[in-house]
């Protein structure tokens, strides 16, 4: 039963950070870029490179190379073919990164709105308390005044009885 509801939390949890990373416009950016670099590099190695035998095998050696994942199954094996595939494993480098950062600044984002509540609250408390002691200093004024009245009463030799 535990099990369930950690399961549960957890999918909440992922649901959550898949809506605040759709919000995101660079993220759509990034993948929007991902996709025409894979598909003008996928039409360009079938240009250029005759092991790739049509545009979506292309894509596809594009793609696997962008990702790093590298079947093997499509290959460039002219000079520029290669060439091009050099710059999409760059590319898939610098990509990679980027989506790493943005989850990242989506997460600390988050954590950071979390933070601010906390702090929030804090200044809350924090002006309570001062509240609090200003109340407390007037008071303590207010006495200081009253006590300074008595001792001058006593000094300048009222009758001593009423404040017996």
């Amino acid at each position: 039963m535990r099990l369930l509801a950690e399961c549960h939390t957890a999918l909440l949890w992922g649901n959550s950070l898949k809506a605040d990373l759709l919000k995101s416009k660079k993220l759509g950016y990034l993948v929007l870029l991902a996709v025409m670099v894979t598909l003008a590099a996928g039409l360009m190695l079938f240009l250029v490179d005759p092991n790739i035998q049509s545009p979506m095998d292309g894509i596809w050696s594009a793609w696997v190379t962008m990702t790093h994942v590298g079947f093997g199954d499509v290959v460039p094996v002219s000079f520029l073919g290669r060439l091009l595939a050099a710059g999409l494993i760059l590319f898939g480098l610098v990509f990679f990164s980027l989506f790493t950062a943005l989850v990242s600044v989506v997460l600390i984002g988050r954590n950071m709105d979390a933070l601010g509540l906390g702090v929030r609250r804090i200044e809350q408390e924090t002006g309570d308390i001062q509240t609090g002691e200003e109340r407390i200093l007037a008071e303590l004024a207010r006495l200081h005044e009253r006590m300074a009245l008595l001792e001058q009463q006593l000094s300048s030799g009222a009758d001593q009885s009423q404040f017996k």
